[in-house]
């Protein structure tokens, strides 16, 4: 696969698949860059050694987030985790005008 830097604007030219293969490229350089084998991190989350390297060659495009979400926290990047879905601040828009808060979104029947 071609390497290439992904870009907030360019995020939705790519597949899923090819979004997580970017990932695990990615991985790979910061699991070198803390100095961790794929052994030690296999240890640290009891993620098989072949699941890290098929992660970080690009061959397991369907991998869980609670699997990445141990290889984050391995080699202390967990905090990360909340740029996906950042807090988002209160907004008066979420609340009805008996001023309780919407559960959900339902549209009207034309």
């Amino acid at each position: 696969m071609q390497r290439f830097s992904m870009k907030v604007m360019e995020l939705d030219e790519y597949s899923n698949s090819e979004i997580v293969q970017l990932l695990g490229e990615r991985y790979k350089e910061y699991r070198v860059r803390v100095g961790l084998t794929q052994k030690e991190i296999s240890e640290k989350t009891n993620v098989s050694v072949m699941t890290i390297h098929r992660f970080e060659s690009g061959a397991a495009t369907n991998i869980a987030l609670s699997t990445i979400i141990s290889l984050l926290r391995a080699i202390g990047m967990l905090e990360n985790v909340d740029g996906l879905l950042p807090e988002l601040p209160p907004s008066p828009y979420l609340f009805n005008d008996k001023k309780e808060k919407i559960q959900r979104v339902r549209h009207k029947k034309p």
